[in-house]
């Protein structure tokens, strides 16, 4: 994944959402974390969630075909 990643936390009662979305693609994944927990590391897993979707969807795309090659 090349690009810039935007990263953004919300307090949602006792847990914390992190949001990562690829600025190129605009995919977007999130995940709840514990917020005593440090946010560099939240960061870090939120962007290794969003490469790992983003190389299963593109892997995805790749098998399947379409209509007639020619």
């Amino acid at each position: 994944m090349a690009g810039d990643v935007i990263v953004e936390f919300v307090r949602v009662g006792n847990m914390l959402k992190v949001s990562a979305v690829c600025a190129r693609t605009g995919r977007e994944i999130s995940i709840a974390g514990d917020p005593k927990a440090p946010r560099a590391q939240l960061e870090k897993i939120a962007i290794d969630k969003l490469r790992y979707v983003m190389k299963k969807d593109a892997a995805q795309t790749e098998s399947v075909q379409r209509g007639i090659l020619i």
